[in-house]
């Protein structure tokens, strides 16, 4: 037990301090996709808020993206393989889990598991 949360944490380390220097140059969550197709789709935007609903199939993953202050809620939870700063690692992500970010961050996924994975992301404006 005390290893799935440190791969939890781990997780959720990568999405509060990656490195936000290339943020820049990089697609933020929306724009960028999974070889030429969108992999999240708007679901609400006001002056206050963006909400994403982002869905991964197994094998389908979400290219090299930043993303600003934001709090993360998993719908269908799923294994991925995620690069950052620190490396590449394996890590399995359970429904429910919650996630939040208040620093801009980068990061690559990979759907890596045999279900469908589905995240909200709300992004503060």
């Amino acid at each position: 037990m005390k290893r799935n949360h440190f791969i939890i944490i781990s997780f959720i380390s990568i999405l509060l301090f990656g490195s936000c220097n290339e943020s820049s140059k990089l697609p933020d969550p929306l724009e960028a996709g999974w070889k030429g197709k969108k992999v999240c789709e708007v679901i609400e935007n006001n002056d206050e808020l963006r909400v994403l609903k982002c869905t991964f199939p197994p094998n389908v993953g979400h290219e090299k993206h930043y993303h600003n202050a934001h709090i993360g809620y998993t719908l269908s939870g799923g294994k991925f393989r995620i690069t950052d700063t620190t490396g590449t690692r394996e890590i399995d992500v359970p429904t429910g889990y919650t996630f939040s970010n208040n620093e801009v961050t980068w990061h690559e996924v990979l759907n890596i598991g045999e279900s469908t994975a589905e995240f909200l992301i709300m992004e503060y404006k």
